[in-house]
């Protein structure tokens, strides 16, 4: 008798924002099962659920404990994983709802940004051959020994992954599982050349490798989250990202066979949670931009892009961006700092916002750089910073001037004309393609 494949589903807060909703997922889920598969799905919060309850946690609090904090946005997924195991026992589907220290999964201590230490998945596997579908509260663990290894559930406690952390479990959880498939419903078709809010002729992508895809999502996009791509990549899991609403083609991320016979540029990701800061005259010696970043990175905040100007007369200027909404935690930690350094002046601009043009191989292919900067300059956008990898060419830009940029560099690249038709066959019929994968 063959055995039935396993994948695992996930689910967006969009795609369960009402009753309606999480009863026409259930049906999704429902034909599924009833073609063979055996299913472990993981859902995310309600809506704007998470949201809601940092708020409620303000009201009470401008500082509230880590732990409780953790405790209250995790009952969020459970709602969600509670009602959709009822919508299908509604339909007639054995379903059983666990929410992640359920499903076996441990993480680090760092409460709000948790990393998945291990996943020990004997319950989810005991309730597949008992003939349910496992529906897993995502975005969740719970503290592990020193070792990583799982601790006492008695003494442990409830962590959540931070924000995009339900993709991060079902792609571990695939993953660990072995799954044939993992695939992430959103209220999106797919991965598209850049956000069609600003480009409206932005094309959906077939496929786009690993590497890209983390580019991308680093760089704002904010269909995939970084970790679960990271994930995906590491462990080889073909990820692919479909609508919840509609039944159509999705995108497949995985290794691409063919990156080198498409277009360099594959697409552009923009972010606005973006804050520069600007130090003035920081003294030119050594040890000074790490007595800057160290405490930064002690506080959990992710500098992104640094500019540092050629030292004159004993000092210099330091340009960096952060989230914009980690400026004032900076502020706060900067200021001691600026003091005892001496700096002139400590400036800061959360009017700016990040666009990137994101493709395998740009930056040994001569002129990408130059056309991107040209682009920007014929639209008027001045470029207030940039950084590049090999992948990647970013800018810090106006955030009033962001739409106007997305387009201009969309056009300048010509990323609304479709790849090959050849192109696309081979690579949907290669050995890497979802039809084999895993």
């Amino acid at each position: 008798m063959p055995v039935a494949p396993l994948v695992v589903q996930k689910f967006g807060g969009s795609s369960l924002a009402d009753a309606d909703r999480i009863r026409r997922v259930a049906r999704r889920i429902a034909r599924e099962r009833t073609a063979g598969a055996d299913l472990v799905v993981v859902v995310s919060a309600m809506g704007d659920t998470t949201d809601e309850l940092l708020g409620l946690a303000a009201a009470i609090t401008d500082t509230p404990d880590e732990r409780e904090l953790d405790m209250l946005l995790a009952t969020g997924e459970h709602q969600s994983a509670t009602l959709v195991s009822m919508a299908l026992h509604a339909l007639g589907v054995a379903a059983i709802s666990l929410s992640g220290p359920q499903a076996g999964i441990t993480t680090d201590s760092r409460h709000g940004k948790a990393r998945i230490a291990s996943i020990e998945p004997e319950r989810i596997r005991r309730e597949i051959a008992g003939g349910k579908v496992v529906i897993v509260a995502g975005f969740q663990g719970r503290t592990g020994s020193a070792d990583g290894g799982a601790t006492d559930a008695t003494v442990s406690d409830i962590t959540t992954l931070g924000r995009g952390g339900s993709d991060t479990t079902a792609v571990a959880l695939a993953a660990r599982l072995g799954a044939d498939r993992c695939q992430i419903f959103t209220d999106v078709r797919g991965i598209y050349t850049a956000d069609p809010r600003l480009a409206p002729e932005a094309r959906q992508l077939s496929i786009i490798g690993y590497e890209e895809m983390l580019e991308l999502a680093h760089q704002g996009a904010q269909v995939m989250q970084t970790r679960a791509v990271e994930l995906g990549w590491v462990n080889d899991v073909v990820i692919e990202v479909l609508s919840s609403f509609e039944d159509a083609p999705g995108t497949v991320i995985k290794e691409d066979p063919l990156v080198e016979q498409r277009n360099k540029v594959r697409g552009l990701a923009h972010d606005r949670n973006v804050a520069k800061i600007t130090l003035v005259e920081v003294p030119d010696r050594p040890g000074v931009a790490a007595h800057v970043f160290e405490p930064l990175a002690e506080a959990g905040i992710n500098v992104d892009m640094i500019v540092q100007n050629v030292g004159h007369g004993g000092a210099t200027d330091l340009s960096f961006t952060i989230p914009q909404v980690e400026l004032a935690t900076a502020k706060r930690i900067l200021d001691p700092i600026a003091r005892e350094l001496g700096f002139r002046e400590m400036t800061t601009d959360s009017s700016v916002a990040k666009v990137s043009i994101v493709g395998a191989g740009i930056q040994n292919a001569p002129g990408y750089a130059a056309r991107m900067f040209h682009a920007l300059a014929d639209a008027g956008v001045n470029i207030e910073m940039i950084s590049t990898s090999e992948i990647r060419i970013t800018t810090i830009i106006a955030e009033d001037a962001l739409e106007t940029a997305v387009q201009a560099l969309h056009r300048a690249f010509e990323l609304e004309r479709p790849e090959s038709a050849a192109i696309e066959a081979a690579s949907a019929s290669s050995p890497t393609g979802t039809a084999a994968a895993r």
